[in-house]
């Protein structure tokens, strides 16, 4: 998993452990295995937050983990051209490269540790698939997509891109140093990431060191998220255990905690958990298939324009 990461985190900044008499601590309220599918011309994906009820993922719509998965040459799988509207996609790749192209002439190729966020706004047709390099090749393939929703008076607004390089990840460690953080988007104790977004929310990679524990304060106006990339621990004070493939849904406070179990699986030699919180949009959502809108006739109106071709037309070259 070769996000990016530095040799000594004891040379990053820290971040401070929230005082316990000040901060509450999130209760975990939650934890759901995610089920296990296969996404566009056939990649496997499991469906991260697919058992938290959606009043409780706003403003997430949805997050793919995509793979991990050893793909032999010739194998290496992507998705065909197909329509957004209404809301942004975040593709995190930590293994393999993916490409990137719409119908605007937007797009870019994303590989170990780069973040794409995708603005889709008001539309257009979108394609994700690995080179022909690596399809002839075969390699690790190993990521994520979050789908965030943007509020009604975001949702037309004219597509665009950002390319979060890994490099441009704002790296900081815990007050221990036991734990890496990774600040894709938002902001946690007095950092900033480099992912500007429209509907205010943080996201965050951690790795976590066996045996070691990680609390970060959290903004009380926030959801809170968790997701097991890899490993295994425990959530909360209360220290809830959950694994690779399953989702953590967190209660009110002021600060969470992770904690890596002493002995991690071969796989990973620490606990990788992605963390995000976000602030509700609290509108109505209507979604079916690549569009989130506000109602059905919003609905209506997106697979009208894709059909009419006014969400873009797939370039011939």
């Amino acid at each position: 998993m070769p996000a990016v990461t530095v040799e000594n985190p004891l040379v990053l900044p820290r971040i401070e452990t929230p005082d316990p008499t000040t901060a509450r601590p999130r209760k975990v309220r939650q934890v759901a295995t995610a089920p296990e599918g296969y996404e566009g011309e056939g990649f496997p994906v499991r469906r991260a937050f697919a058992g938290i009820h959606t009043r409780h993922l706003d403003p997430f719509i949805m997050m793919d983990q995509m793979g991990e998965v050893e793909y032999a040459p010739g194998e290496p799988k992507g998705t065909p051209w197909h329509p957004h509207r209404g809301f942004e996609t975040v593709t995190y790749l930590l293994d393999g490269t993916f490409v990137h192209q719409d119908s605007h002439g937007g797009g870019g190729t994303i590989t170990d540790g780069d973040t794409q966020w995708m603005t889709a706004g008001s539309g257009l047709l979108h394609i994700e698939a690995p080179p022909e390099s690596l399809v002839m090749s075969g390699g690790l393939f190993h990521g994520l997509q979050l789908w965030v929703n943007l509020p009604a008076s975001d949702k037309m607004i004219t597509p665009k891109y950002q390319d979060i390089r890994g490099g441009s990840v704002k790296l900081l460690g815990s007050e221990d140093g036991g734990a890496l953080v990774r600040l894709i988007a938002g902001e946690v104790g007095g950092h900033q990431g480099p992912g500007i977004t429209h509907t205010p929310i943080t996201m965050i990679h951690v790795s976590v060191n066996p045996g070691a524990q990680i609390t970060l304060p959290w903004r009380s106006d926030f959801n809170a998220l968790a997701y097991g990339l890899a490993g295994s621990g425990s959530a909360g004070a209360e220290r809830r255990p959950f694994r690779m493939g399953q989702a953590v849904l967190f209660g009110d406070g002021d600060s969470l905690t992770i904690r890596a179990d002493e002995a991690q699986d071969s796989r990973s030699a620490n606990f990788e958990v992605v963390l995000l919180g976000g602030e509700p949009i609290r509108e109505p959502v209507a979604w079916y298939g690549p569009f989130v809108m506000n109602s059905h006739h919003e609905l209506q109106q997106a697979m009208e324009d894709f059909q009419a071709g006014r969400l873009g037309t797939i370039p011939t070259s």
